[in-house]
């Protein structure tokens, strides 16, 4: 029987889900679809204080937002489920009681207090803290009241990790750990274990994080005489500086944020994966089905990735420059500038045939677009502001101006006949493009950054850049 590729996403809703959530929730959907297996979302819901309400959703909606599709989850269903760790609880207690009966688990009586004093002890003492060195040896029978810990057998453990290597450790890292608690929750410790085993999980991906525990799960797997999945520990995203965990403060928001900002699915797929992964070359854009193709564990780095949301917003520009125009205008539906709500597509989509050069995300076409359809506040600073034009005396650009009214009045608009009036306009007037196309630019836009002047003035017609120009006259008279 050919082996079984299954991968499982398994979030806590206890927030939204940023970069680093959904490099693993990626990894894992590259690894199910590469080998023609299943990806799982599961939602480890057991920490009910710090849960928070329709962060599920939310999590379902980002996946797939992004186009990651689950085949199993608490939406859609499955032979495995339930998919809600909450739904799962009396699945936990009967390993639980096995765990008893077998002598591996017991009733933890120890106070909060109790424990804390354990500690301090042990940290006054300069050694590390070891429940299993305080193990009760007449622990009450367990009624669920109270803690149940596992029995521990602490010895060296080697084990394999696809993208970390061989690992190995001592006797000293295993421990007595809690695998319920008092509130008849399981812990995360225990309750992924029970899910990955009964889900029939074949490889666990996760954040480095999780590494120092490994040694008590593996001591956990053999307690319950359950077979290891593959395990592959991804190292952390760094912040932009690269010496730090990234933080909510470095750019780690919502993923839905950047899908509300115009960052396209694929783009965001592309960053997202070559966040700590490389297939040895120097290639940088990848399509969906090629990351499926390329995509291998063991050429996940050890080390950090830095995350660059410069280099994101690169990477977007470039697959919103490779996009037909008709798709992008499909794209583009809900990021336009109010003003734009009833002009034609057609019009709309010769608007962002000009701005899709410059175009970074989508959240940008209302600034690079609004003075199509709407007449701007004039603005003198704009002006005044400009490095060239800021040093010119209002009366010569006023001059320029009224010269420039007339050749762009006589002009039949053809795109041809613009780009001939416009540099015959600069011989004429003995000027560089940066003082009068910069000039012409301003007086028909007031806006501090347009498309090709020629292009740009075309478009909006000949009507409307006069009337504008006209204003601008009047404006520099005073």
């Amino acid at each position: 029987m050919p082996y079984k590729v299954r991968t499982r996403f398994a979030p806590s809703p206890t927030g939204y889900l940023h970069v680093g959530g959904i490099r693993t929730a990626l990894f894992c959907w590259l690894l199910s679809r590469q080998n023609k297996g299943q990806f799982i979302l599961r939602l480890e819901d057991t920490d009910k204080k710090r849960e928070v309400p329709g962060a599920d959703e939310h999590l379902m909606q980002s996946l797939r937002a992004l186009g990651l599709d689950f085949d199993e989850g608490p939406d859609v269903g499955g032979t495995y489920g339930p998919y809600r760790q909450s739904e799962r609880l009396e699945s936990y207690r009967k390993w639980a009681q096995k765990l008893i009966e077998k002598g591996r688990a017991y009733a933890d009586p120890t106070s909060e207090e109790d424990l804390d004093q354990l500690r301090e002890v042990a940290k006054a003492a300069k050694k590390p803290f070891l429940y299993r060195e305080h193990r009760p040896t007449r622990p009450p029978q367990w009624d669920g009241s109270q803690p149940l810990r596992l029995k521990s057998d602490p010895k060296p453990y080697t084990w394999h990790d696809e993208v970390m290597g061989d690992l190995s450790t001592g006797p000293e890292v295993v421990d007595d750990f809690i695998l319920i608690k008092s509130d008849g929750f399981p812990t995360y410790n225990f309750s992924h274990i029970i899910d990955d085993a009964e889900m029939e999980i074949s490889h666990i991906v996760r954040g480095q994080e999780f590494l120092a525990s490994v040694p008590n799960y593996l001591n956990l797997y053999e307690a319950l005489e359950l077979d290891r999945p593959k395990m592959a520990t991804v190292p952390h995203i760094l912040g932009p500086g690269g010496n730090k965990k990234l933080s909510k403060r470095d750019g780690a928001k919502d993923v839905l944020d950047y899908v509300r900002d115009g960052f396209l699915p694929d783009a965001l797929v592309n960053f997202i994966a070559l966040l700590g992964w490389n297939d040895g070359t120097d290639q940088e854009i990848y399509s969906r089905d090629e990351l499926i193709q390329k995509f291998r564990l063991n050429q996940v780095q050890r080390s950090g990735a830095r995350f660059d949301e410069q280099r994101l917003i690169w990477m977007n520009g470039h697959y919103i420059r490779h996009k037909p125009i008709d798709t992008l205008h499909e794209l583009s539906k809900d990021f336009w500038p109010p003003p734009a709500k009833d002009s034609p597509d057609e019009y709309k989509k010769r608007i962002l045939a000009l701005v899709q050069e410059r175009l970074k995300y989508l959240a940008e076409i209302p600034k690079l677009t609004n003075f199509f359809f709407e007449d701007l506040p004039a603005d003198i600073e704009l002006i005044n502001s400009d490095k060239v034009l800021g040093k010119l005396e209002k009366p010569l650009l006023r001059e320029l101006l009224v010269k420039s009214r007339g050749a762009i009045e006589s002009s039949d608009f053809s795109l041809d006949h613009l780009n001939s009036t416009l540099n015959s306009l600069l011989e004429q007037t003995s000027q560089r493009p940066a003082v009068l196309f910069s000039l012409i630019r301003i007086a028909t836009t007031w806006a501090p950054a347009s498309p090709g002047l020629a292009d740009t003035v075309n478009l909006l017609g000949k009507d409307k850049c006069l009337q504008r120009i006209d204003k601008a006259i009047v404006l520099l008279e005073k």
